[in-house]
């Protein structure tokens, strides 16, 4: 029975023997089979491969479509911290996220686009999925960066493009280099596209993707690092140890060592040899081995792609090499460097078969798929999740700033601009929108000869201005370009220098009625004209601004009488205040004649109040009126009864108006302001013009230290009026301190251009701090003679400001320039401007009061006649 026992149980054992054997076998035969038809199974694995990729790119391509962009526009003052750079940077890694569950994962990405194609330095937009457009659109920057929703962008093909995509370089576990945010990081990028030039066809486009990193790619890398870092080790221990070995050999098969052996009595054989004990590798610490990839916290995977594209050849390629060279400022141990490879002058990369259909369609879609070696923690991206900051010089492109084209109406010259290529152009703003300019530097700085560039560019375009020089230097220097016939009707000259054996004078009546005013506007331009030239006010001079505006208003009202009887040739000027004032007998004559056409309180003045004045109550008023009549040119050009001189008349036609005052002295000081408070009140008259057709018309003021010395809250009320009536201003000086503090602050206040050249630190300080000291005013005071610092409107925005060179009339107009026609020129500025002999006009005033008196007694009723000419009988 015992013997019996081991067959049975090797009958038992037999069947599952048997059934394992069986398996065996089967799976020896099936892999002899794969092995001898391997081309099934790999064709078995690429059809499911294959369809799985289909069904990704689908289910990709349709979360593609649901995505969004927005636009992140900073302005000037745009510094962010570290810590808001950071915050964003999150935002950035959570919304990439908010996607469908369907989405793969290739599709959930932000995408943050550096792009420049000519419309702005540098644009920067957010492309990512429509369910984190509320996360995206409320950024930890601020109100210093305008959010908005981006339309989609096609461009238009270009006849050269090259593609690049960046991967990480070096040790995979370092950082990049800590790039600070002062200079910019973008600094570098935005200037390898300062040069772009649009009209070519160029475009530079950078886009980075960030993605969320999945755990178990994550921990499939850390683990492939720490295998790597410990193979590392034992190769280094093994190295040691060999080299350990070698030393024992060679010292002890050395003469050195058997001669110590001899000596020491010890025999020299194999047993007395040293023992060497190899190293042990040294124990990998994971925070060492993996680096930055050791913490789970704000760890991203980053896809960086490239492309630049032009319609000329060669620029695309170099426009590529100049970002690269940009990308090595972020470089440190670790870098980023174009993927493909380099044979000779060839490179294979993301332009070429077979990653170039990759490479477009990842580029069309949106889709993040990054070299394994592409990770990174957001505070390596500190540069690139921001737009540019207030630390970023921004090139000054075509679209912002207009070309200067000569003969356009819409344009004004402002100076050339040198663009970071060294090309030059001319550069302007917008007519309809550079309101006031103001421009600051010292003498010869080539403020003035701007001004006219300016004003010469503007006349030729059709343009109708009024230039006013008291040192009359800048009529000559404009003189040639502006000989042309077409302009000649249109230029007239007022200039009260006087030069010559006799010289021409133009006319001017600031009390005449002809031209269709509102008395009491000439009464009110006058007396404040002497107001503020005399320094007078209610406080300090009441009773000479009562008897100046009662005087004032009885001429006023005897030429609108003379007008309205056809008599414009017996108006009354401003000299016959005197005789208003002082001869009884005119005066009895004027009140008679315009006693109808005196209000009841003007009547009552002079029945009650003037009869009980001291005779030296006058003196305040007409001693100013003596020093305008003792000067024979002031006294031609204010004592014609019908003066030809009418600037609203200037304005409506788009004439050209040259004055040029004699001096700057007290007497040249009351004559501009009376032509300010003139030229003030014709602007107000718009009112009566609808503001479709005021037709723009534009103001140049030299020397606005000596035009506001004469009439300092004309000046200002100029600068905030004149805008409502399309007239606009030009005011230049050497020093903005010395202007009166109500027309400093109404320039600085409503300036749309604001310009300065070299000069003093302390000069050019007020304009420095008005560009929050960038640039400097140490920077400014160093610049060359005719460079200017300029800042301007540009469709609602500022621009600059800018360093640019002041425009010479001699090479931006040199083709304008008719020297020969000059003397052509002179002569028609004189017939526009009604100019006669100084002689002819001289001996008109002398007889001007006799006319005036002899229209006043034909006009005064007989009943006072009558009684006048008893009691001068009586008298003698």
């Amino acid at each position: 029975m015992d013997s019996a026992a081991p067959y049975v149980s090797d009958q038992a054992a037999s069947p599952v023997t048997g059934r394992i054997l069986g398996l065996i076998s089967s799976a020896v035969d099936t892999a002899g089979w794969l092995y001898g038809h391997w081309y099934l199974l790999a064709l078995a694995l690429a059809a499911c491969w294959g369809a799985g990729e289909v069904v990704v790119r689908r289910l990709g391509a349709r979360a593609s479509a649901q995505r969004m962009a927005l636009e992140l526009v900073p302005n000037q003052h745009f510094n962010p911290s570290l810590e808001e750079i950071f915050r964003r940077g999150v935002q950035l890694a959570r919304a990439s996220t908010s996607m469908p569950w369907w989405a793969p994962r290739r599709a959930k990405s932000v995408q943050v686009r550096l792009r420049a194609d000519g419309s702005s330095p540098l644009r920067y937009r957010i492309e990512g999925p429509a369910g984190g457009e509320r996360l995206l659109s409320i950024t930890p920057f601020g109100p210093n960066v305008t959010v908005s929703r981006a339309r989609p962008i096609t461009d238009k093909p270009r006849k050269h493009a090259v593609r690049a995509e960046f991967i990480l370089r070096g040790k995979p576990t370092t950082p990049l280099r800590d790039v600070p945010l002062t200079p910019d990081p973008l600094q570098p990028l935005i200037d390898a596209v300062s040069d772009l030039r649009a009209e070519l066809g160029d475009l530079a486009e950078l886009r980075l993707d960030i993605q969320r990193a999945p755990k178990w790619a994550l921990r499939a890398r850390r683990l492939q690092l720490m295998g790597a870092a410990r193979r590392s080790e034992r190769r280094e221990a093994q190295r040691a140890a060999r080299w350990l070995r070698q030393d024992a050999t060679s010292l002890e098969d050395s003469l050195a060592w058997h001669l110590q052996q001899q000596l020491s009595g010890r025999p020299a054989s194999g047993a007395g040899r040293r023992l060497v004990m190899p190293p042990v590798p040294r124990r990998v610490e994971p925070a060492e081995a993996l680096g930055k990839l050791a913490d789970d916290d704000h760890l991203v995977r980053v896809q960086l792609l490239v492309m630049c594209a032009s319609n000329t050849e060669g620029r695309a390629r170099a426009r590529l090499g100049q970002l690269q060279a940009a990308l090595d400022v972020f470089g440190g141990r670790s870098r980023w460097a174009m993927r493909g490879w380099r044979l000779g002058p060839w490179r294979l990369g993301a332009d070429h078969w077979p990653t170039r259909r990759g490479f477009e369609r990842r580029w069309r879609l949106g889709h993040c798929q990054p070299p394994r070696a592409n990770w990174v923690r957001l505070e390596e991206l500190t540069g690139l999740l921001k737009p540019p900051t207030a630390h970023c010089r921004l090139p000054l492109l075509a679209g912002d700033l207009p070309t200067f084209s000569f003969g356009a109406p819409e344009l004004l010259l402002q100076g050339i601009y040198r663009s970071p290529d060294g090309r030059e152009r001319l550069v302007a703003t917008y007519a309809e929108e550079t309101l006031f300019e103001v421009g600051v530097g010292k003498a010869g700085g080539g403020k003035t000869e701007r001004a006219l560039a300016q004003a010469i560019g503007w006349a030729h375009a059709g343009g109708g201005l009024l230039f006013l020089d008291p040192h009359r230097d800048s009529w000559p220097r404009a003189t040639t370009f502006l000989a042309h016939p077409s302009l000649m009707q249109r230029i007239a000259l007022i200039d009260l220098n006087g030069l010559g054996p006799n010289p021409q004078v133009s006319s001017w009546n600031p009390l005449g009625m002809h031209q269709g005013q509102a008395a009491h506007e000439v009464v009110e331009a006058v007396t404040d004209a002497y107001a503020s030239a005399l320094g007078w006010d209610d406080a300090s001079a009441p009773r000479a601004i009562t008897i100046l505006t009662a005087a004032l208003a009885v001429l006023v009202a005897a030429n609108e009488a003379a007008c309205r009887a056809g008599r414009r040739e017996d108006q009354a000027t401003l000299f016959h205040v005197r005789a208003l004032l002082t001869d009884a007998r005119f005066r009895d004559l004027a009140l008679a004649a315009v006693t109808e056409r005196l209000d009841e309180e003007t009547r009552s003045w002079w029945d009650v109040v003037f009869p009980t004045l001291p005779t030296d109550a006058f003196a305040v008023v007409l001693n100013p009126i003596a020093r305008l009549a003792a000067n024979p040119v002031t006294r031609a050009f204010l004592g014609q009864p019908i003066g030809v001189y009418n600037i609203r008349a200037a304005m409506d036609n788009r004439m050209i108006v040259w004055v040029c005052p004699g001096g700057n002295g007290p007497t040249d000081r009351l004559l501009t302001a009376l032509l300010a408070r003139d030229l003030l009140r014709a602007v107000r008259s718009r009112r009566d013009t609808r503001e479709e057709q005021r037709v723009l018309f534009r103001s140049y003021f030299d020397e606005l230290i000596t035009l506001t010395g004469a009439a300092p809250e004309t000046i200002a009320a100029m600068f905030e009026d004149f805008r409502k009536y399309k007239c606009q201003v030009h005011g230049m000086t050497q020093l903005l301190a010395r202007l009166p503090t109500p027309v400093r602050l109404s320039l600085l206040q409503n300036a749309s251009t604001l310009a300065t050249t070299a000069g003093s630190k302390s000069a050019i300080a007020p304009i420095t701090d008005e560009w929050g000291d960038n640039p400097s005013s140490d920077q400014v005071a160093t610049m060359d003679r005719f460079a200017h610092y300029a800042s301007m409107n540009i469709s609602g925005r500022r621009i600059g400001p800018i360093q640019l060179q002041g425009p010479h009339l001699d090479e931006v107009f040199a083709t304008q320039a008719r020297p020969q026609k000059v003397r052509a020129l002179e002569q028609a500025a004189h017939a526009n401007a009604g100019a006669l002999p100084l002689s002819q006009l001289n001996d008109r005033v002398a007889n001007q009061l006799s006319r005036v008196a002899a229209f006043l007694a034909d006009h005064a009723p007989a009943s006072t006649t009558a009684v006048r000419l008893s009691k001068e009988k009586e008298y003698v």
